[in-house]
């Protein structure tokens, strides 16, 4: 089904070659490759190996772009010097905390105004559906304040980042990376009836994750089996590698394409793409289309996949396997049981969803209406939702019937809308388990709130496996059994709605349009530059394996404040440690237990033989706070994972490793140091509640030093342990902006 090659490989003739068994030179083929030409097409910097990348267009919904628009203003923007959009997909319903959503809302609209952007009503078109329709070229570069800013299967090379990445497009800057390594995704064979793109996206997910074997990497789609993608399908693969932590994606391009082109009234903007013969790739996916099953990625991963005839012909196995996993990350704060869902052996769910960038495209919904087709979801606990991705398609499944026939069966239509990927439409009830094609099914995700003993899960599969499931009222099915249902539709779009609704400034500014904001929307409090001393009092410890940015900060109804900083940040953790916010305020307004602890650890650092040379100097040293995590930053992009952390007073992450380049940079634009350690995270030189003194970390910083001695002390005790911190690798530009406190900082000096 798939195979992972051990070496690189080079592309000669439409075939594979391992590089063990061919001549060529690799420095050679790295330069044919899709990806090199668009980066480099890309890149300001004149080094080919350090790549300053100027995009061409940039989005952002309305979660991330009054963050990102606030932080511009206060670095001097003026005016938006690349096509800006702004989507409201993700607070669209308006549903909790007020005003607030609204007044981002139009937050949006008068800033679109003013600087001369683009602007998307609510329930238009979810964030990347909008940017497929109308900004996707061909050797193009988009840069998203979304994770899920994929766009290659147009030949777009696409990136999703923290706002911070964003404000610097804003203000005439770059985006600074090493030229990424690209990965060979070579595809063979047709799907077979009832496989849809979830399934081959969560296969490929399910090979490579845990391995790491793409990790900020680029992906780059090639083989015969791509003549066999519709471009729907081709984008519903596309847009799940977000899920394997690359950095970007691209495809060959061809007919397909063209005509998808064509359909949405840009042919100008398409462009034939195919790597150059002798094309050398750093790794290869080796994708058999025809062998790949109907899948589902069980709680809570994407990548931990089975397909779904296994789980039908053995579910309690793996249910219960599930639930052992899930006591790693919950303990005991909550009653978690998947095997409850077994009714005479069979697998039954309460929820069924179709969503979003991933699931709401045309041919999905048009697949599960053909399954649906007569038939009923019952009137038992199962319920089902769909939501197109934009009001074009919807409108075009109302033309040809689709709506009318979902509605039938008892499914509920809905608008464009992104809550269900992040735990803001359709919560589960307590305990139930939800089946959904949309990106993540990651805990805390889908509504749970585990320090008030409310637990759901959800588990990832293709709209064809959903609409199978519903017709059986809820008891797990394959779409395989519905393999007669495949229909070829025909799409055809209308863009009338968006000629009538978005307000499209034509890069037009108009400085004299008021800004409109409301009471939730807050300036970024000061934030201090980086001392030449720094003791960090450690707040948190997590030692999942994985720390996803919604455990981090949860998503869901705390999205209302997400223009609060201040407000927000009182969310930080409280669905992974509910300690941490009081424990981290106490360090940053330096409470007198605090201050108690902190002349008990300065104490004994300044009295410390092996530090004698510092003596004095812990007692002046800069004081913030840090959390411990083996692996954390997988998923979302949203900078407010690290922003919260920072106005609060976090000064500094410690990780074994990143999860994703996305986060790390987050952390860095935010001015926080991204501590690498390299021992056991069960072994660790120090534990919360511990202080940790770094002397000499600005200079370390400054004068790019592999690493820097640390010192933990518990105040208790008074024991003081050494060990080693590194940063891994940083540009000149990412130190100063540690150096002078954060991106904002950066700016004003």
């Amino acid at each position: 089904m798939i195979k992972l090659f051990e070496t690189g490989a080079f592309l000669q003739n439409g075939k594979l070659i391992p590089e063990n068994e061919c001549g060529l030179s690799k420095e050679d083929g790295k330069k044919n490759t899709m990806a090199y030409d668009i980066l480099q097409s890309h890149n300001t910097s004149g080094d080919t190996e350090k790549l300053k990348i100027k995009f061409d267009k940039i989005t952002s919904h309305d979660i991330t772009f009054v963050g990102i628009i606030q932080t511009a203003r206060a670095s001097g923007l003026e005016k938006f010097p690349l096509p800006y959009v702004l989507t409201n997909c993700h607070n669209s319903l308006c549903a909790v905390g007020g005003t607030i959503n609204e007044d981002d809302h139009m937050f949006g609209l008068t800033c679109a105004q003013k600087y001369g952007g683009v602007y998307v009503p609510p329930h238009q078109a979810v964030i990347h559906q909008y940017a497929r329709e109308m900004l996707a070229t061909g050797g193009g570069m988009i840069l998203g304040s979304d994770s899920h800013t994929r766009y290659g299967a147009l030949g777009t090379m696409a990136i999703g980042e923290g706002g911070g990445e964003l404000a610097k497009q804003l203000l005439g800057k770059t985006y600074d990376v090493n030229l990424p390594e690209v990965v060979a995704v070579y595809l063979t064979g047709t799907p077979r009836p009832g496989v849809g793109p979830q399934d081959v996206a969560l296969a490929i997910i399910g090979a490579v994750f845990e391995k790491g074997y793409v990790k900020n990497k680029v992906m780059e789609f090639v083989g015969p089996g791509i003549k066999n993608l519709s471009a729907d399908f081709r984008i519903g693969i596309d847009v799940m590698t977000t899920e394997t932590t690359c950095l970007s994606s691209i495809w060959e391009t061809d007919s397909e394409i063209e005509e998808f082109y064509a359909t949405h009234f840009r042919p100008q903007d398409y462009k034939k793409l195919s790597p150059k013969e002798g094309a050398y790739y750093e790794g290869v996916i080796e994708v058999d289309l025809s062998a790949i099953k109907p899948m589902i990625a069980l709680p809570f991963h994407p990548s931990n996949v089975y397909t779904i005839e296994e789980v039908i012909k053995n579910p309690g196995d793996y249910l219960a396997e599930t639930e052992k996993r899930a006591k790693i990350s919950f303990g005991d704060k909550v009653n978690y049981s998947l095997t409850d869902k077994l009714r005479d052996g069979k697998l039954y769910v309460e929820q069924g969803i179709i969503a979003g960038c991933a699931g709401g495209g045309f041919e999905n919904i048009c697949a599960a209406a053909d399954i649906l087709k007569g038939s009923s979801i019952g009137n038992d606990k199962f319920t089902l939702s769909v939501y197109p991705a934009s009001m074009p398609v919807y409108m075009e499944l109302v033309r040809n019937g689709a709506v009318a026939t979902l509605m039938e069966t008892g499914a509920i239509m809905k608008t464009a809308f992104c809550g269900p990927c992040f735990g803001a439409g359709d919560t589960p009830s307590n305990n139930a388990l939800s089946i959904r094609h949309s990106t993540r099914n990651f805990p805390n995700r889908e509504g749970s709130k585990i320090q008030n003993g409310q637990i759901s899960s959800v588990a990832l599969m293709d709209a064809r496996s959903i609409a199978a499931t519903a017709k059986n009222k809820g008891f797990l099915t394959s779409a395989e059994d519905m393999a007669e249902a495949n229909i070829k539709h025909k799409y055809s779009f209308d863009k009338t709605i968006y000629q009538n609704r978005v307000y499209d400034s034509k890069g037009v500014a108009h400085p004299e349009v008021e800004i409109q904001f409301g009471p939730n929307i807050k300036d970024w409090p000061q934030i201090p530059a980086l001392q030449q001393d720094i003791m960090l009092k450690v707040v948190s410890e997590i030692h999942d394996p994985v720390t996803t940015t919604d455990e981090l900060i949860p998503s869901g109804e705390t999205s209302s404040f997400r223009s609060n900083p201040l407000g927000l940040a009182e969310f930080t953790l409280s669905r992974k440690d509910p300690d941490y916010v009081p424990s981290a305020k106490a360090v940053r307004d330096f409470t007198d237990t605090v201050k108690a602890e902190f002349v008990d650890a300065a104490n004994a650092f300044n009295s410390c033989p092996e530090l004698a040379e510092y003596k004095g100097r812990a007692t002046r040293a800069q004081v913030g706070s840090t959390i411990f995590a083996v692996k954390p930053g997988d998923g979302s992009a949203r900078e407010q994972a690290a922003s919260c952390q920072r106005v609060l007073g976090g000064a500094a992450n410690i990780a074994i490793e990143y999860a994703t380049k996305r986060y790390r940079s987050n952390l860095i634009n935010w001015g926080m140091i991204p501590y690498l350690y390299k021992g056991n995270h069960e072994e660790l030189p120090f534990a919360k509640g511990d202080y940790i003194f770094i002397p000499n970390a600005l200079d370390s910083i400054k004068n790019k030093e592999a690493s820097v001695k640390a010192y933990a002390c518990n105040p208790a005790t008074g024991k003081i342990t050494s060990f080693e911190l590194s940063t891994g690798d940083m540009t000149d530009d990412e130190r100063q902006i540690i150096l002078d406190g954060c991106l904002i900082n950066y700016y004003k000096r």
